[in-house]
């Protein structure tokens, strides 16, 4: 499963099973959380209408004119879902007495676990996708257009969309993007280090 996860642009119209969303949700919350915070949540976008909204919001108005060939095969996607991460849960967290009740203003983090940890749990969709025979593609929300996908969907300001995920049946003619064909994946011995650098 590993090593076929890849990234998947376009896709078919077939629908997604209500099932197949459930497992990839229900996979992505079993995801190690920091002090087990589970400062996450995840936003379904399965109806044609909320998945066209969702492309409204989020394509910047300069791409929506002139989109690209990446952009018209993302939004053949029958879902999408939308990871968010709240920084807020963990600092709550971090402040009871079990995680040495540390007073926010206090609290130094070595790095977000908030988006590390809902990155996680992004990664098990993905590979939950593959394992049921669909495709998926992790992306980013301009952080310009985080305001309006936060109004038009009613969520939080605790919530920050760490990117979204486009799930569907691959079309036939999708390919791996350019980068993909262009560059050679880093030898293991370029990137793996042992004992020192």
């Amino acid at each position: 499963m590993v090593r076929r996860r890849r990234m998947v642009r376009s896709f078919t119209e077939e629908a997604i099973p209500d099932e197949a969303i459930e497992r990839m949700l229900s996979n992505a919350v079993r995801a190690p959380s920091a002090g087990f915070s589970q400062g996450w949540a995840f936003l379904v976008l399965d109806m044609p209408d909320d998945v066209a909204t969702f492309w409204r919001v989020t394509t910047p108005p300069e791409r929506a004119v002139d989109s690209s060939a990446w952009l018209k095969g993302m939004r053949t996607a029958p879902a999408i879902i939308v990871p968010m991460a709240s920084e807020s849960i963990y600092r709550d967290r971090y402040e009871e007495r079990d995680k040495g009740a540390t007073p926010r203003d206090q609290q130094h983090w070595a790095a977000p676990f908030w988006h590390i940890d809902t990155g996680m749990a992004s990664l098990l969709i993905l590979q939950t996708a593959v394992d049921l025979g669909l495709g998926a593609c992790f992306f980013g929300i301009p952080k310009t257009e985080h305001e309006a996908f936060r109004s038009t969907f009613g969520a939080p300001a605790t919530f920050e969309p760490i990117g979204a995920i486009a799930v569907g049946h691959p079309a036939p003619d999708d390919r791996p993007g350019l980068s993909a064909r262009t560059r050679k994946r880093r030898p293991d011995a370029e990137v793996v280090h042992r004992g020192r650098w």
